[in-house]
């Protein structure tokens, strides 16, 4: 297996420094400041697109996690640039927060409160932060953390709402996109705090923060995850349940991103427990995937329909999942064929990944559509379409352990 970590290391490493962060580098950095908004999927750049928070926070990430991992000045000056947008141009100055989206002068466009995009924001920061001793980048993110519980934070219920408006009123719309219900609470956004949290609490030892941030984990496990080891997706505030679809790619994705959150918190008790319920997610989550078709994207479940489309993200978070998986397996002394098993899923996910979705002129395509073919319709960069999912895959790959 070491041969195998070892192969799969230097395909990443390559693909990490050769094509994702090149790519973002060349073609996504607009001349006239920040980063251009959307490149369409066949390459074609549109400059006057809106700029996303979350796609410039997640820029920040990659960045600066790339900095410290490689220790590479180019990479730097791109987070940089990253975290001057957020906080001179994202950063509400009145009511705290991060907008939505701005016009490409920098002017605010939509400046509702999206708690997953201010969860984002707190991630690149800190992030930042770890990597470079930014005293800025950390100061906003503690911000952020504290207008998420200020505003967000259900004391009665427990968890977060959704959205506001931008002075932190209650708001019609809170969904995320157009293909998501209009529920108070969704998995979504936990997810994404508790990874913020997680990134907070690596730099930012603050015992209130250890205390949401373990308020979160039970969460997951009281709320979130399933008797059968999936994630519900959207819930009302007293978290009744009101989805009937399984995301196959959240489930891959929580089940090591819980695990990262348990072990910042250091709380060995806590952790075991975690590592049984991630477990029982990683292995649910494999009912979409096949060895040479990668991971399906979701499934209806009051009709059994399968989406088959193969997303990008999805299969960046299986290679992800499936090693931590073979961690603790490593860890916990299980026998070498279990092991193993792991380690095969990762690599034939990789191996999936390079022959289908890695553009031959950079970047990777949104998704592999169920006949085969590459989805150029769907965006190369764009709000959604980021290098935080593959880049951070790269990243795991070369420092798991």
């Amino acid at each position: 297996m070491d041969s195998m970590l070892e192969y799969l290391r230097e395909e990443t490493r390559e693909e990490l420094t050769e094509n994702i962060l090149p790519y973002w580098m060349e073609n996504c950095l607009d001349p006239a400041g920040g980063f251009y908004g959307r490149i369409k999927g066949d390459g074609e750049v549109v400059p006057d697109s809106p700029r996303g928070g979350i796609l410039n926070a997640r820029i920040l990430w990659t960045f600066a996690s790339a900095y410290r991992l490689t220790g590479r000045e180019e990479y730097l000056m791109t987070a940089m640039r990253a975290r001057d947008e957020i906080l001179n141009k994202f950063f509400d100055p009145d009511f705290g927060g991060i907008y939505w989206s701005l016009d490409r002068e920098g002017r605010p466009l939509e400046t509702k409160k999206q708690i997953y995009a201010i969860a984002f924001a707190i991630y690149g920061l800190s992030e930042l932060y770890r990597a470079c001793a930014d005293r800025l980048a950390l100061e906003a993110a503690i911000s952020l953390f504290h207008s998420i519980e200020d505003h967000s934070h259900d004391m009665m219920r427990g968890g977060y709402l959704e959205a506001f408006t931008r002075s932190w009123g209650p708001i019609g719309d809170m969904r995320l996109s157009d293909k998501d219900q209009n529920d108070a609470k969704t998995m979504n956004t936990h997810l994404h705090i508790l990874e913020g949290y997680t990134a907070l609490y690596r730099v930012w030892k603050d015992d209130f923060l250890a205390q949401r941030l373990r308020e979160l984990i039970h969460i997951f496990l009281d709320r979130i995850i399933l008797p059968d080891g999936h994630l519900a997706l959207f819930f009302t505030e007293d978290w009744t349940v009101t989805s009937h679809v399984t995301s196959y790619g959240h489930d891959i994705e929580c089940s090591w991103l819980l695990c990262e959150a348990a072990e910042a918190l250091g709380d060995q008790g806590l952790l075991q427990e975690v590592r049984t319920a991630c477990t029982r997610t990683a292995e649910a989550a494999l009912e979409g995937w096949s060895p040479d078709g990668g991971m399906v994207y979701e499934r209806d479940l009051n009709d059994g329909a399968i989406d088959a489309d193969r997303h990008w993200w999805v299969q960046a978070e299986t290679v992800v999942g499936c090693l931590w998986q073979w961690k603790h397996a490593v860890h916990a002394g299980l026998s070498e064929p279990e092991c193993r098993s792991w380690m095969d899923r990762a690599l034939a996910q990789w191996l999936f990944i390079r022959k289908h979705l890695i553009c031959p002129d950079g970047e990777w395509y949104w998704s592999v559509r169920a006949d085969g073919s590459a989805n150029t319709d769907d965006d190369r960069a764009g709000f959604w379409k980021c290098p935080y999912h593959n880049g951070r895959m790269c990243m795991e790959v070369l420092t798991i352990v």
